[in-house]
């Protein structure tokens, strides 16, 4: 412990949140961390189809492969959110091929998730989602405001995709979101839906659930009266504890824990 947290009161740890958080697994080899990543992503996508977060076909979720940066892992196109399994998952490549997997890819996914990936070096999770309040809020053409605590983990940290072209499957499209997003955690897609990023799969998925219940909370809140944002100060100082990535990161453990119990088949191989 450095000599400036060794005097913290002993109920709080040396973690920028003071939370007594622990940092994530280290792996003995490649395709152990890849096995982690692929039972995190096959229980990422069940959440989303536990929680609603599915429209048809619409939506992924991908994480980026430990060994080779142009290649990622996605749930796969025509197949449940509550149906995925780790057996189902899919590895693309940069061209779009499918590596392993014995199912095809969504277009759209490969055009959105190929490109931040590749244009966004701190992406290495990406969710994507047609959810019901974010694409409402997006209709409005309205990002997040600091209305709580956990709005602000977004103050600054956001953008509007303002430019819809009609169902986001070319690679130039993909490539516009991506270069937009820059090194920003959200993009809202107007006419569209969600997209959140994070250093890690875990935290990508945390700041899509985290978003679309602030977009929920601001929809209510306007609906009800004239709500009352926080100042540029307050938001800042709430996005450093909120909008820490080693609390995003820790947050999704325990939607794993809680997935995994219900639902253990979605680690069959």
């Amino acid at each position: 412990m450095s000599d400036h947290t060794s005097t913290l009161p002993a109920h709080l740890a040396d973690t920028p949140t003071g939370l007594p958080i622990p940092g994530p697994p280290v792996h003995a080899s490649v395709d152990e961390e890849r096995r982690h990543r692929k039972q995190r992503l096959a229980a990422a996508v069940r959440l989303f189809g536990k929680y609603g977060f599915g429209e048809g076909i619409s939506g992924h979720i991908s994480v980026r492969d430990p060994e080779e940066p142009d290649v990622f892992w996605v749930n796969p196109f025509g197949v449940s959110f509550r149906h995925v399994r780790v057996a189902d998952l899919i590895s693309v490549d940069a061209d779009g091929v499918v590596r392993a997997g014995r199912h095809p890819v969504n277009p759209s996914a490969f055009a959105l998730h190929a490109q931040i990936h590749r244009l966004c070096p701190g992406a290495d999770g990406v969710a994507h989602g047609h959810t019901a309040y974010s694409r409402a809020l997006g209709a409005l053409g309205r990002l997040l405001e600091p209305l709580d605590q956990e709005s602000a983990a977004f103050h600054d940290n956001q953008v509007l995709y303002d430019d819809y072209d009609g169902p986001a499957i070319s690679v130039e499209q993909g490539r516009d979101i991506a270069t937009r997003l820059g090194d920003r955690t959200a993009v809202l897609l107007r006419h569209h839906g969600l997209i959140t990023v994070g250093g890690s799969l875990e935290e990508a998925v945390h700041w899509f659930f985290t978003f679309e219940s602030c977009a929920r909370v601001q929809l209510l809140a306007a609906a009800a009266g004239a709500p009352r944002p926080m100042t540029a100060h307050q938001a800042q100082l709430a996005r450093e504890g909120f909008g820490d990535s080693q609390l995003a990161w820790f947050s999704f453990q325990l939607l794993w824990d809680e997935i995994t119990r219900e639902q253990p088949d979605l680690l069959d191989e």
